[in-house]
């Protein structure tokens, strides 16, 4: 079974494609179980940070998961017993995090680890387990967890893995922009004017392009610079990239 908790991007009508929403993330868990089958995983979970300020002001919430009918027991216990830790060391690394379960012969190992990964004293839960720390801005901190009896990861994997984290947790706050931006949607004119801008044509020459007055091209931009709730154009810009509405 698996869990998921995100929003989907608007249809043209801007109502949200649910068909849509569910390809996002069975490609999401696609990828993330390719991960978890490379270092001997049996399970992962994606935690996000939830509210702002200092660690007693913020909480860790699986969003995506593939305990099953586990969850809720595994991600209280994980958060439960290092959560706390987990916050405080997002906060000053981005060393991902290695620990043991209680088993006699459960494990988390990475050849060479150590200028690689840093591992949490005790064995406290009752699997191992490797979490990947990203950091992508106050709406997009947590970590990407893979549990297991047994992990076993070389330190090519662990880099490697490690960026691939940080893009799974990408798409996943710009499927959340997406879902908040949806009852706004940018209009035709306005993504056109955004993806003229970000190729560098200032307002005069957007104009001419579209044979409109830079009186309105000004209008068009500003309005989706409102809509993408962005304080200037280079904000909307790299903001409409990285939810899709332009290259």
């Amino acid at each position: 079974m698996v869990h998921f908790v995100t929003g989907g991007r608007p249809d043209d009508d801007g109502r949200l494609g649910r068909n849509g929403r569910a390809a996002r993330a069975a490609t999401l868990v696609t990828r993330l179980q390719a991960m978890q089958r490379r270092i001997n995983a049996k399970n992962f979970a994606v935690l996000r940070v939830n509210g702002r300020g200092t660690p007693a002001a913020r909480k860790l919430t699986c969003v995506l998961h593939n305990w099953g009918a586990a969850c809720e027991a595994n991600a209280r216990d994980l958060i439960g017993v290092y959560g706390e830790e987990l916050l405080a060391h997002l906060d000053r690394s981005l060393l991902p995090v290695l620990w043991d379960g209680l088993g006699e012969h459960q494990a988390a190992e990475v050849a060479d680890f150590r200028p690689f990964a840093q591992r949490l004293a005790g064995r406290k839960l009752a699997y191992s387990g490797i979490a990947f720390p990203v950091r992508l801005g106050a709406q997009g901190n947590g970590y990407v967890v893979f549990t297991g009896s047994y992990i076993d990861a070389s330190s090519e994997q662990v880099v490697d893995l490690h960026a691939q984290s940080c893009h799974i947790m990408t798409d996943m706050l710009a499927a959340d922009e997406r879902r908040l931006f949806q009852a706004e949607a940018l209009s035709d004119r306005e993504i056109a004017c955004l993806q003229m801008a970000g190729d560098g044509h200032i307002s005069e020459e957007i104009a001419e392009k579209m044979g409109l007055s830079v009186h309105t091209v000004n209008a068009y931009l500003g309005a989706a610079t409102t809509k993408l709730d962005s304080v200037n154009r280079i904000q909307a810009i790299a903001k409409a990239i990285r939810l899709g509405y332009i290259s």
